[in-house]
């Protein structure tokens, strides 16, 4: 009789209720009871807002973790490895590629401090997640391994939190080390970045070590955000996710007022209108509290159902009292294009809303849609960088269970059109293709231009050699070569991203036993001779293989993409001719043998002329079906040839 009761949840009938409750109903009973925290208690004085950043395995999870202990945000045990990596990749492969953002409640000489801290990625594919994360910060924990010293991320992600003029606290990591060596590490560091010694804070992340030192110069070195509870709400929107059951998550740094359940809401962007359902902190996991005021950061539902609408970079502001919105981020510049497809076309939809669920997850991906003759209707991505382009996979296949064909890496070129007809139909005299069908005939164009970037190599000396004649072969120029210490010489080259995209960190890294590190930013485009290589089955071109190259690499490219053609295409009973071609000039074939019956096997012994005569006719058999013959080249040649070959 119970059961018929119009109680929610047994948890609301006592009198009914059963010896031992569902587990599930459990979890959905202790969630409603949840102690919602007050955040009054924190003015924005007692605040301090940073990030961790460092080069790829530099030890920034292990600090955030020691941090996440030492302030009682979680418990002190042995399974704290990298807590605040949740995504499967990021345990699998051991690398950061989300920022994630904690709140932590610290007491310092006898004051209750609100620290929020932002861990960040270390890879130079994921650059524009520490950018947007030092949007939201005061201040920065910069960490050096002790044992490698500064490497080409470091660097980079010091000029970041440089150039937004945060507050930067150095500490050098992993001093219990047996070849650690801190003193020539603070040198590094003094010399590149002009921090005197004395501010380095040594510590051992992995052992607790001088961690609560970090803390403290937290407090007493990074200001308190600048703001005003008595202003109107300003909400920066610096990351969201999706929920199945909630619709958009938004994480959001207050820059101004505050924000409670039941207010109304509106958008900067899409100018819609929201009632907030919930609002709270990560403590790492979500935290509800009653309020959150200028200067903390935490996260809003709002009852937002599609992905569009909450763009990474928003500002939200309460109903009628509009604010003059945020700068928002520098949109992310994609690096490197490939084609995305599904294995089977009817997955097409579903891939489709994966896609738009994952890329506000990750809002640097671009997507444009495409479609090709052979692999059907799919998508033209646009991603930061290689790992980037994997880790997206990867994802799509653990969260979303969708398999994909992925096609090979291309780069953004441009053309500047010298025919009237076409700057007329362009609307413009300067075009980009991502695509190379679409790229235009050398008599319409005055000049094409090709994407550069400035790399920067952290190396040990006696590699030096073998990584400039490296460089040389890729076109790189060099620009400049500084020794940090008399051991590692930083040098800084300028390269066409075409050249640096598919396998330039793999041989570095083995050239140099694992020892150098590289990091680039854009640096603009620059003038190129670049061609069209046309991939040629018995003289009918085939646009999928289509590929754009500079004209120095074309001969070597065109050997490969023949020889691999060979092995992947299906004998025929006639021969294939693989050709490619620039223009009308064959500079590479292979032949495909055609399948034959022996027809001379009944002729025992006799006159030569029968054995010719047999044979002479299978030719001519064979050449009329090369006429009227049709190479159908099946799709999975094409996803072979097509995908990236690590062994190539």
């Amino acid at each position: 009789w119970g059961a018929r009761l119009p109680s929610p949840c047994p948890a609301a009938a006592p009198l009914c209720r059963p010896a031992r409750l569902p587990a599930a109903c459990e979890r959905r009973c202790s969630s409603r009871v949840k102690e919602k925290l007050d955040m009054s208690m924190y003015p924005v004085e007692s605040i301090r807002n940073f990030s961790i950043i460092a080069h790829v395995d530099h030890g920034k999870s292990t600090l955030a973790d020691r941090l996440l202990e030492i302030t009682g945000t979680i418990s002190k045990t042995d399974r704290n490895k990298q807590v605040l990596d949740k995504l499967q990749v990021e345990r699998e492969r051991g690398i950061t590629v989300k920022a994630q953002s904690a709140s932590l409640f610290y007491n310092h000489e006898g004051i209750n401090y609100l620290l929020n801290l932002i861990d960040t990625p270390g890879h130079v594919d994921f650059s524009y997640e520490v950018s947007r994360s030092l949007s939201a910060c005061q201040g920065v924990i910069l960490v050096v391994d002790a044992n490698e010293g500064i490497q080409a991320q470091t660097v980079a992600n010091f000029y970041l939190a440089f150039e937004a003029q945060l507050s930067i606290i150095p500490v050098i990591n992993k001093i219990d080390l047996k070849n650690a060596d801190p003193e020539r590490v603070e040198k590094q560091v003094e010399k590149l970045f002009d921090i005197p010694t004395d501010e380095c804070i040594r510590i051992s992340a992995k052992q607790g070590t001088n961690v609560e030192k970090v803390l403290q110069k937290v407090i007493e070195k990074i200001p308190p955000p600048q703001c005003n509870t008595a202003d109107p709400l300003k909400a920066l929107v610096f990351d969201s996710t999706f929920d199945h059951y909630r619709g958009v998550v938004a994480n959001i740094a207050l820059f101004g007022g505050e924000i409670a359940k039941g207010h109304k809401i509106v958008s900067a962007h899409t100018k819609k209108r929201y009632e907030v359902n919930e609002v709270g902190i990560l403590t790492p996991n979500e935290q509800p509290t009653h309020k959150l005021y200028a200067g903390q950061v935490g996260y809003v539902i709002a009852g937002m159902k599609e992905v569009t609408e909450a763009q990474i970079g928003d500002t939200l502001f309460l109903y009628k009292q509009p604010v003059e919105p945020l700068p928002g981020f520098k949109s992310a510049k994609p690096m490197v294009f490939a084609g995305m497809y599904p294995i089977d076309q009817t997955e097409y939809n579903n891939l489709k809303s994966a896609l738009e669920r994952l890329t506000l997850n990750d809002s640097s991906v671009t997507v444009h849609r495409d479609s090709s003759l052979a692999l059907g209707a799919g998508w033209r991505l646009g991603f930061l960088g290689l790992l980037h382009m994997e880790v997206f996979n990867q994802r799509l296949e653990q969260e979303y269970n969708m398999s994909v064909i992925l096609t090979a890496p291309t780069v953004p070129y441009k053309a500047v059109l010298s025919s009237a007809k076409l700057i007329k139909e362009y609307g413009k005299d300067q075009i980009t293709i991502i695509n190379p069908a679409q790229f235009p005939d050398k008599l319409l164009v005055s000049e094409y231009l090709e994407p550069t970037v400035l790399g920067t190599i952290v190396t040990p000396h006696e590699y030096i050699g073998k990584i400039i004649t490296l460089c040389q072969d890729r076109r790189a120029i060099q620009k400049d070569m500084l020794y940090i210490d008399e051991n590692r010489v930083m040098l800084k080259y300028l390269f066409p991203l075409n050249e640096i995209v598919v396998d330039f960190y793999d041989a570095l890294k083995s050239l140099s036993s694992g020892y150098a590190s590289f990091d680039y930013e854009d640096a603009g485009y620059q003038s190129a001779d670049l061609i069209k290589m046309d991939i040629l089955l018995n003289g009918n071109p085939v646009e999928e293989l289509a590929t754009i190259i500079h004209s120095d690499k074309a001969y070597a490219a065109g050997k490969l993409l023949c020889e691999r053609l060979k092995e992947t295409i299906p004998r025929q009973l006639f021969e294939i001719a693989i050709q490619a071609a620039i223009g009308k000039k064959i500079i590479a074939r292979e032949t495909l043998k055609a399948y034959r019956k022996n027809v001379v096997a009944k002729c025992y012994g006799g006159d030569i002329t029968r054995r010719m005569k047999l044979l002479k006719r299978q030719a001519e058999g064979k050449r009329l079906m090369r006429k009227i013959g049709n190479v159908e080249v099946p799709r999975d040649a094409f996803i072979r040839v097509l995908k990236r070959e690590t062994d190539k």
